[in-house]
């Protein structure tokens, strides 16, 4: 893993974190998938959610790793590595608890990569992987991701429907107990 991204994951260095930023891409393009495992293993660690310090380092590296996948167009290459650990905070609590309306570690996490993943919805490789996690984030209770993820399988059902047929029964389950889907939803997926 290259140097920095090493240190600022191994020690969990806040201090140095923002220093990846002042990384090329292509730089540190080779190491992303290592990163983002070591944040799978960061995050389902038991002392995350009361963590602050790994939760700002994790926070940092996601932002920095999913800019770079972006600018070079590494996400085919990397979206293995990106939908292990976007399907990792399945496990973990979503939804705010009590009068908190604060998103939860893991829906952070969740919400942070939802975009990276879903705007290639026209790349069926990734799609392939993602669409079976982002159908399950639908039925997890956390409006907002609900709202992102439909909206993104939305342009994935006009893109390539055939990888949401075999999930119409879970997305309609989802619209019809959540009501985070507009109408026209209804009408791409069943057609």
């Amino acid at each position: 893993m290259q140097q920095l991204f090493s240190q600022v994951l191994g020690q969990r260095d806040l201090s140095r974190a923002g220093d990846l930023f002042s990384l090329h891409d292509t730089e540190i393009e080779d190491c992303l998938s290592q990163a983002l495992d070591q944040i799978k293993t960061i995050s389902c660690s038991p002392d995350y959610l009361t963590n602050d310090n790994d939760q700002a380092v994790v926070e940092i590296c996601i932002t920095r790793i999913t800019t770079a996948i972006r600018e070079t167009g590494s996400i085919e290459r990397h979206s293995t590595a990106l939908v292990g650990l976007w399907e990792s905070c399945l496990e973990h609590n979503l939804t705010p608890q009590g009068e908190n309306t604060e998103d939860t570690p893991h829906a952070k996490i969740a919400s942070d990569i939802t975009s990276c993943i879903l705007q290639n919805y026209s790349c069926p490789s990734v799609m392939v992987l993602a669409v079976p996690v982002a159908v399950r984030f639908l039925q997890r209770g956390n409006k907002e991701l609900s709202r992102n993820m439909s909206s993104y399988l939305s342009l994935a059902a006009i893109a390539k429907a055939d990888l949401l047929a075999e999930h119409t029964e879970a997305i309609t389950v989802s619209v019809l107990g959540a009501r985070v889907l507009r109408s026209n939803w209804i009408e791409l997926t069943l057609t």
